[in-house]
């Protein structure tokens, strides 16, 4: 198995990088999806979120009202440090237990957008850092998005630097190119992602081997 972080900044695009690597036929495991299921109705998670900002953060079908709850974090370092130690546990232990339904010839990508901010690239085999200029990040999030330029930049700030990821990076995928070109790169990169898992195969059956 082979466990790949797949990070960038919001509007880089790495959505469309990380559907692309699955229809070549790696299994994903989104973060942000993961950290939504976690705070569903029902859950341990959202009751720990009420029982720690209270019921205004939930919305009038009993769900989480994460714009609320965003507005109540995020200029606020205790009380986002104070929802990421509810979160982030739960996100970690689920995603194990989706790498570990994976097959051992998998290339698990762990789509992860504050990889570089909370220093995870360690957890990692290879970090794929998907870019784009700051002018395509700002321009994604207004035209596509609807944000408002201020509310965009505001977010980008909230994030690493380009350069900051680009640092912890083994491979960089360039995202301000036509889809075309995207889909090129990305095959690329998928093609030395499949050599490395079977080395990294190879070695492990090697291990178990000698153990045996």
């Amino acid at each position: 198995m082979l466990k790949v972080g797949l990070t960038g900044g919001i509007g880089a695009g790495k959505s469309e990088v990380s559907r692309l690597l699955v229809e070549h036929g790696a299994v994903l495991i989104d973060a942000d999806r993961i950290a939504r299921e976690v705070v569903a109705p029902g859950t341990p998670g959202l009751a720990a979120v009420v029982d720690a900002f209270g019921e205004d953060v939930l919305a009038a079908d009993g769900t989480l009202d994460r714009p609320k709850l965003g507005s109540m974090v995020f200029a606020d370092a205790d009380r986002l440090a104070v929802l990421n130690s509810i979160v982030h546990p739960l996100v970690g232990a689920r995603s194990r237990e989706l790498e570990e339904a994976a097959s051992a010839d998998s290339v698990v990508v762990h789509d992860v957008p504050l990889l570089t901010e909370n220093g995870l690239a360690k957890l990692y085999d290879l970090v794929i850092v998907v870019d784009a200029a700051t002018e395509t990040q700002l321009d994604r999030l207004v035209r596509l998005r609807g944000m408002t330029e201020a509310d965009a930049r505001a977010r980008m700030a909230a994030q690493a630097t380009r350069e900051k990821r680009r640092e912890i990076a083994d491979v960089v995928i360039d995202n301000d190119v036509p889809l075309e070109a995207l889909r090129r790169r990305v095959r690329e990169v998928w093609t030395d992602l499949e050599r490395r898992a079977r080395t990294a195969g190879e070695r492990d059956g090697e291990q178990r081997a000698s153990s045996e």
